[in-house]
């Protein structure tokens, strides 16, 4: 943007420039329409400041929204018992004043814990969190899909149509929760989980039936060191089936190893974005988008990256 001393003010979600005039801000004619995704970043991944200057720090470095998860922000209290509405309150004030949306609470639990005393628990969990969204004004309550056993360890049977199933029983309850207080609910498919791809996260969705009900897409997470090298495949069927389903994005990269897939900032590893984000760009406008793994040294390059990628899309 150009002000009326005739400074020049960089306008970091299009990188675009505007001309600013007594009531209308003109873009050229290489910007984008007003619609651009909301750029975000997992909270816990910025610098350890006390709440409120972080908050404002995440503002200042122009991010339009945040990942929260409570357990992870040092001085958040996390317990079920502690998410009262006044806590609430607080927090949504806060946010607010900084202009930062809530894209996502997390609360990324066991639905399909075997143990019957553990898994009360973590139903009441849930159903804490989704009060407790209610009252922040968050965009979505976001969960994993889990495995079949208490360590919460990837294991041949997170594959199996009985880890399904039971997966489908409980998050069902939930979902019906979350109905009730009018916050949506997003499972994040990941590879090695028991919903680890995309047909299985629609067997998910037809099953619970719920508008309530969402798709947070994180493409590096339905990768692993058997599939990485078809991840183009992969992404397209994902779009292609969960495509309408999809209410928030996550963006992060990763590098190939002996142990596996290393999640890293974007543009530090291996992904290419530029068929997700024109995805993004044309069926999804204003979504929620949050950078994962980044650090505060390279959070700024991970995000002028993807912007760069989304403004030629």
């Amino acid at each position: 943007m150009i002000s009326r001393d005739g400074r020049v003010i960089p306008n970091i979600l299009t990188q675009t420039f505007c001309i600013q005039t007594d009531d209308q801000c003109v873009a050229d004619t290489e910007g984008t329409e007003g619609n651009d995704m909301q750029l975000g970043i997992r909270l816990h991944d910025t610098e350890n400041l006390p709440f409120e200057e972080r908050i404002a720090a995440v503002h200042e470095m122009g991010y339009k929204c945040g990942h929260l998860a409570l357990s992870k922000i040092p001085g958040l209290p996390a317990a079920p018992e502690a998410l009262t509405p006044g806590y609430a309150m607080y927090l949504r004030r806060v946010f607010e004043k900084n202009d930062v949306d809530v894209a996502v609470l997390g609360c990324y639990l066991n639905l399909a814990d075997p143990d019957e005393d553990r898994l009360k628990a973590i139903r009441g969990k849930y159903e804490a969190s989704i009060r407790f969204a209610s009252l922040l004004g968050a965009g979505m309550v976001g969960t994993e899909t889990g495995a079949p056993n208490s360590e919460y360890k990837s294991c041949p049977e997170c594959r199996s149509e009985e880890a399904l199933e039971s997966f489908i029983r409980e998050l069902k309850s939930v979902v019906r929760i979350a109905e009730n207080f009018g916050v949506m609910f997003a499972i994040e498919p990941v590879a090695k989980h028991i919903v680890w791809n995309a047909d299985r996260a629609r067997i998910v969705l037809d099953e619970v039936a719920s508008p309530n009900l969402g798709i947070i897409f994180d493409p590096v997470n339905l990768l692993d060191e058997s599939n990485y090298q078809n991840r183009d495949e992969i992404f397209a069927h994902t779009i292609e089936v969960l495509g309408d389903d999809i209410i928030m994005l996550h963006l992060k990269d990763f590098v190939p190893g002996e142990g596996g897939l290393k999640s890293v900032g974007c543009g530090l590893g291996e992904m290419d974005y530029t068929r997700i984000l024109k995805f993004i760009k044309e069926k999804k406008p204003y979504i929620h988008a949050t950078l994962e793994n980044t650090t505060p040294a390279d959070h700024a390059s991970c995000r002028d990256r993807i912007l760069g990628i989304y403004e030629r899309s």
